[in-house]
This record gives structure tokens, C-alpha cells and sequence, in this order.
């Protein structure tokens, strides 16, 4: 049984941070709650499961700020103005793993924080790859790694893997592609 969402009696702009808003909220049982939270800003991103065969992923090795550190996980970006999904990621793709793909498929929206955030981003299964590639905003060219779906279970434990999204983005392409079989 679902619930019905809350009422949103008022939404008020953050004065100093125009992503943060606070939510004046009434619950079915009459509760009365104040939330905060931080909207998405720009047009959406992607995440990318590219596919060489079956089998097998492409990870991408880049630098991240946050951990200081190079860091194994899927391809991914934002999307630009006017840009859907599937053709945000087939560019993403190109310009961080070195690849095209003939066949796009949009599994689904993945979440990073949806108690205070309201950004998702678009899981997109990449197959029959060719290669091609886009300049891109990288300050480097990334390093392409090949990983069996079927060694998850090792990715999920390298202090080099910690990104959420692609943890996450990897064992939903393996399950689908494990139902396809």
C-alpha cells in the first residue's frame, strides 16, 4: 500500500545558496515537518555501463579531489542543454573511454542522497561498441580497464573503487545481463 506524499504547504529559496531550499511539509497523519534539502542544478548526468562483450565492463581510472586519490568506476557526466539521456551518454563515452555505442539502453535513475538531495542520475547500458573518441574536459586521458562482471565481488573490496553509484550501477547490469542469459 502506498502512501500518500506529504503536503507541501511552502518552499523557501535558501538566501545565500539558491540549491538549498526548505521544505514546509504535512504528513497524512497531520505531522508537520520542515525539510531541507539541495536541488539538482544543470540539465541531469549519466552513468555508463559500457559492455565489449557480455562478460565485461569498461571501467574508467581518473583523479578525484574528494579522496585524493585515482579512483576505478563507469564513465560518467553531465548532460548538456537540450541533450537526452542516451545521447549524453554515447558523448561521455566517447570522450572518457575512447568509444561509441550502436545500442543505448536507459535502465534506470540512481539516487546519491535522496533523503536531502533531489539529483538522480540515469544509469545507460552501452553495447556493440566501436571505437571512437571526443576531446573532453578531463585534464588527462583516463585509463580504460576491463573488468568481468563475474569479479564484482574483488572491485567491491579496492579502496580505488569506493564511488556508490558505480557499486551500484554494476550490480544492476549484472543481474540484467544474468536474467538475459
Amino acid at each position: 500500500m502506498m502512501r500518500p506524499l506529504p503536503i507541501i504547504h511552502s518552499r523557501t529559496e535558501h538566501v545565500v545558496d539558491s540549491r538549498r531550499e526548505l521544505l514546509d511539509l504535512e504528513f497524512g497523519n497531520g505531522e508537520r515537518r520542515r525539510y531541507h534539502r539541495l536541488v539538482s542544478s544543470g540539465h541531469g548526468s549519466v552513468i555508463i555501463a559500457a559492455l565489449p562483450d557480455p562478460d565485461t565492463v569498461l571501467l574508467v581510472r581518473e583523479y578525484c579531489a574528494g579522496t585524493q586519490r585515482y579512483e576505478l568506476g563507469l564513465p560518467k557526466g553531465r548532460m548538456d542543454a537540450g541533450e537526452d539521456p542516451l545521447a549524453a551518454a554515447n558523448r561521455e563515452l566517447k570522450e572518457e573511454a575512447g568509444y561509441g555505442a550502436r545500442k543505448l539502453t536507459r535502465l534506470r535513475a540512481i539516487t546519491q542522497a535522496p533523503g536531502y538531495m533531489t539529483h538522480e542520475i540515469h544509469l545507460v547500458l552501452a553495447e556493440d561498441l566501436y571505437p571512437e573518441r571526443l576531446p573532453g574536459d578531463e585534464p588527462e586521458e583516463l585509463e580504460v580497464v576491463p573488468w568481468k562482471l563475474d569479479e564484482l565481488h574483488e572491485l567491491m573490496l579496492r579502496d580505488d573503487c569506493s564511488e556508490g553509484r558505480s557499486l551500484a550501477a554494476l550490480f544492476i547490469v549484472r543481474e540484467l545481463v544474468r536474467r538475459r542469459a
